[in-house]
């Protein structure tokens, strides 16, 4: 009896992941159909040749730049935000777990509160902002707010606030006998603790990072600094026929970085996301 229900489960947890990665199925099958094969049906083995030459012909699809130049653009940018969030949380989160100084709650309450305020609120200040510093069609409306810690706003921060709390203060402690100072704990006893929720924080900022299409399109204009997402915007032209193997082939391509970096770090994201749901 007990077998049997394990083989049930066995058999629902096979079926219902078929079912959460059949548009990962049809996007693949997809990037290698004809045009006129794709949107017929609801088969998803092309009925003809494999189209492979979609992977091609979506890469140097611009005349002038090819979609290794977007590739090279997102990476550029996106590591850079990863290291400033990553850099610029750890320390925030270490101040408001651990250090004493005046109006603490006050401002971590307003932190807590910026998690409510939608982004969309922020977006002409933002934009009139960035623009007085004359940063538009320049990566630095991307990548500075990262560094002050104003990435997806306080929710990286309350994240690395709970999990450093977990952390035993004897610790600080002994590291204070031994004559470090505040910077020295962070950087000797805090960061090498808080590795699972740094990973959870990196991956984080990567996806949404490496995603971010709206935020690329306020601030860059010029083709030649265009990422992954604003490329992809480019295959859908309302004057002429849009290539669907040839997107989707290329948006197949844009998905493998995020599915790699999290198959190798999930460990360390998962361990992270569940120990700071349950310390504090």
């Amino acid at each position: 009896m007990k077998n049997r229900k394990l083989y049930f489960k066995y058999i629902f947890l096979i079926l219902f992941t078929i079912f959460m990665l059949y548009p990962m199925f049809w996007l693949f099958f997809s990037s290698v159909k004809p045009n006129n094969e794709i949107f017929t049906g609801i088969r998803l083995i092309p009925k003809g040749t494999w189209q492979w030459e979609n992977y091609i012909n979506g890469w140097s699809a611009l005349p002038q730049h090819t979609f290794g130049t977007f590739f090279k653009n997102s990476f550029f940018v996106v590591i850079l935000v990863v290291i400033g969030t990553i850099f610029s949380t750890t320390m925030a989160g270490y101040a408001f777990a651990r250090l004493n100084f005046p109006f603490k709650k006050i401002l971590f309450a307003i932190l807590l509160g910026t998690l409510m305020l939608p982004q969309q609120v922020l977006m002409i200040p933002r934009y009139v902002l960035f623009s007085r510093f004359g940063w538009i069609n320049s990566y630095l409306p991307l990548v500075v707010p990262a560094i002050a810690a104003q990435f997806a706003g306080g929710f990286f921060i309350y994240l690395m606030v709970q999990f450093i709390r977990g952390i035993p203060r004897e610790i600080d402690e002994a590291a204070r006998i031994d004559g470090c100072g505040y910077f020295a704990i962070f950087w000797y006893v805090i960061l090498p603790n808080t590795k699972p929720a740094i990973f959870s924080v990196g991956l984080f900022a990567f996806m949404w990072s490496w995603n971010d299409f709206l935020n690329q399109l306020l601030y860059i204009n010029d083709v030649g600094k265009f990422t992954v997402p604003l490329g992809l915007r480019l295959f859908l032209d309302n004057t002429a026929a849009v290539s669907w193997g040839s997107l989707f082939a290329m948006s197949l391509l844009a998905l493998l970085p995020s599915i790699t970096l999290f198959f190798f770090a999930q460990r360390y994201f998962v361990e992270g996301i569940a120990t700071t749901g349950v310390k504090g």
